[in-house]
């Protein structure tokens, strides 16, 4: 029986990326718990396929006229939502017989915190002996709104990795919880002691992740093992929307470049991964850091045909030909660049440099190095126009990359969350805090919000019609029904042949019957006019 058990509890959303739901930091924690002299174990609630169909909450009940009917098409958005993992009394079971005197609860996003709270609940109700403490994002920017919850003992803010060992000898020994970094408890008269965040100050003093604890035959990308890596902690930009830049009490820190090669070396040799993720904010941001790695990398694992990728993004200035060069050599396919907005007065509220020559810069060394492109914009912030994200959808249109819409939410710690707070338009439900929401309905409204989303998928797909080498149809007047809606290409082309025709976005049933979906006609409009003044690539061709 463990000493501490960590919880990654489930989710519930109309949709899940399992390759991004590794529990990293849980297993960093384990790991510094264990060198302390603790026994650990960590249930991932999410390392399961299993989930169901539950009925949407009250709350997103403005949202069924944007989502609709449910969409087979290319086109098609969100329809169903889901409780994904396991169920919560399973979780209490495992709580159960696992006997820990800790349980450690992750709620790392605001809008999932609703799903880390019935977690502890449970934990309490199936184990009530036992202390629950909460960490991750949330926690650690509204401390006293985890605390609410009757179920909560413990808050730890900032970094587990230097808190949680001290937490729990506090506990085992009996010693005053104000030692503990980070701690968030109440105090004997009711009110609430409240530390500064924890930091750990050299990142290579601390193990790297135990690897024992995640479920590596689950977290596959197709037949390969997968491993998640973090080179870095914070990030030196100051951008308005993000809740760990410049501003934060997270300051950068890297690890050195042994530290991380002894990391991957772990999960490469004895887990087999072969596909590894960098989630770092920032990880090619010191050239000298990065070129250092990679070569380093490239000379150590040259014979394992490992697969790289940087799915959290990067900052294209930091990419010139000689990086680019060595990340192809040392195993990057996929460059997921941040172009975040073409629009110079949106960039100013964003406080984020014009990357947008670097970004081209990026684009075509890709090319030369035969390496796919994402390319991701932010649509729907606080004063942003949506005829404005029509041009980031355009400017994309013409290049060798795949578009990425992420409709903008806030995240709170950011200085963009305290905007909208002052501005009184902040969701009043925690669940609301996600781009699938569409939290906002401000300069650019829900409706237009909607439809950069499915122009978003319109785009995807004439780029995939481009690569596949399939003509663009001519515009035609709809109909209401198609003969086989198992072809998706062709279902496609049809209906993208009706959006040229008149502007409407529409859906297709599995039944055959096309349906209108819910949109901005002058958005759709605008997009068609500049689709007609320019030369579509696609995201091979």
């Amino acid at each position: 029986m463990p000493d501490i058990l960590l919880i990654q509890p489930p989710l519930q959303d109309f949709y899940i990326t399992y390759k991004r739901t590794v529990p990293y930091g849980m297993a960093c924690i384990a790991a510094v718990l264990t060198q302390n002299g603790f026994s650990v174990s960590v249930f991932d609630s999410l390392a399961t396929k299993r989930s169901r169909d539950m009925a949407w909450p009250k709350e997103m009940a403005y949202l069924k006229p944007y989502y609709g009917l449910p969409d087979v098409s290319p086109f098609a958005l969100f329809h169903r939502f889901r409780h994904y993992g396991y169920s919560y009394e399973y979780i209490g079971r495992i709580a159960r017989e696992s006997g820990a005197f800790l349980v450690g609860i992750s709620a790392l996003f605001t809008t999932y915190v609703e799903c880390a709270w019935q977690t502890a609940l449970v934990v309490k109700k199936w184990l009530p002996d036992c202390k629950v403490v909460f960490g991750g994002h949330h926690p650690t920017m509204m401390p006293l709104d985890m605390m609410a919850c009757e179920a909560v003992d413990f808050v730890i803010r900032g970094e587990g990795e230097a808190a949680l060992p001290q937490l729990a000898r506090a506990l085992k020994n009996g010693l005053a919880l104000e030692t503990v970094p980070g701690i968030v408890f109440r105090q004997t008269d009711g009110s609430v002691y409240q530390a500064t965040p924890a930091l750990m100050d050299d990142l290579d003093a601390y193990p790297g992740p135990s690897l024992d604890h995640i479920k590596h035959n689950f977290y596959k990308r197709g037949k390969k093992h997968s491993a998640v890596i973090v080179t870095s902690r914070g990030c030196p930009l100051k951008c308005s929307y993000c809740c760990t830049g410049k501003d934060s009490f997270l300051r950068f820190r890297q690890k050195s470049v042994a530290s991380v090669l002894k990391e991957i070396e772990n999960a490469v040799l004895n887990y087999d991964a072969r596909f590894i993720d960098f989630e770092d904010e920032n990880l090619s941001l010191n050239k000298h850091w990065f070129m250092t790695f990679l070569h380093a990398l490239t000379n150590r694992f040259h014979n394992y045909n490992l697969e790289l990728r940087a799915m959290n993004g990067l900052f294209p200035p930091s990419l010139d030909r000689d990086v680019i060069q060595a990340m192809q050599t040392a195993g990057f396919k996929t460059l997921n660049l941040g172009l975040c907005t073409t629009d110079k007065d949106q960039l100013r509220r964003f406080e984020r440099p014009d990357v947008s020559t670097a970004f081209d810069r990026a684009l075509n060394l890709a090319e030369s190095y035969n390496m796919q492109a994402v390319g991701y914009i932010i649509g729907s912030a606080p004063f942003q126009e949506a005829f404005d994200t029509v041009s980031d959808l355009i400017y994309l249109a013409q290049r060798r990359v795949l578009a990425g819409l992420s409709i903008f939410y806030p995240a709170p710690g950011s200085r963009d969350f305290q905007l909208i707070h002052d501005l009184g338009i902040l969701p009043q439900n925690y669940t609301l805090m996600r781009s699938s929401a569409l939290p906002l309905n401000h300069t650019t409204t829900r409706i237009q919000a909607v439809t950069l989303l499915r122009l978003t998928r319109i785009l995807n797909f004439m780029k995939q019609l481009t690569d596949e080498g399939i003509s663009f149809p001519d515009p035609t007047p709809a109909q209401i029904f198609l003969d086989n809606p198992s072809d998706r290409i062709e279902n496609g082309r049809q209906l993208l042949s009706y959006f040229f025709y008149d502007g409407t976005i529409r859906g297709l049933l599995k039944d055959g019957t096309v349906f209108e979906h819910a949109a901005d006609v002058d958005l759709t409009r605008r997009f068609i006019q500049e689709l007609k003044r320019i030369k579509v690539r696609g995201m091979q061709k």
